[in-house]
């Protein structure tokens, strides 16, 4: 775009991304991975800050200024709200998807140990009844 300064900054820790700074903003890069472990969202007036479970934070700052805002805002600042909504959403869901992952292991763990029970159950019933048909047997 014309106008715009873009700025790489160099970081010393690879884990939380790089720092773009595109006319004086700063924008953090992160890797889907690094993204993972997102555990908090905190709206404010300036933006979104997301948290991870690293300790590692986020800031998108928001797309339209109080200035932007309203039917007059150009279609540029448009398309950047859209874009972060998207991030946004997409980052959302890929919690939700991890968290629905994680359920269904819990639940197959339990299903694989209600099954483990019931065959030792199953075995001593049927030990249970062999030694019945003997008893039964030498009485006869």
């Amino acid at each position: 775009m014309k106008g715009e300064s873009v700025e790489l900054v160099e970081s010393n820790s690879a884990s939380h991304g790089q720092t773009v700074v595109i006319n004086g903003q700063q924008y953090q890069i992160v890797s889907p991975s690094a993204m993972d472990s997102v555990i908090s969202l905190h709206t404010g007036s300036g933006g979104n800050q997301f948290t991870s479970s690293n300790g590692g934070t986020v800031f998108l700052p928001s797309a339209t200024s109080p200035g932007l805002s309203g039917p007059g805002s150009s279609p540029g600042s448009q398309a950047e709200e859209q874009a972060r909504k998207r991030e946004v959403r997409l980052m959302k869901n890929r919690e939700a998807a991890r968290e629905c992952r994680n359920k269904k292991k819990e639940y197959i763990k339990c299903l694989e140990n209600r099954v483990a029970v019931l065959e030792n159950q199953n075995k001593a019933l049927i030990e249970e009844l062999k030694s019945l048909k003997e008893l039964y047997k030498s009485q006869n």
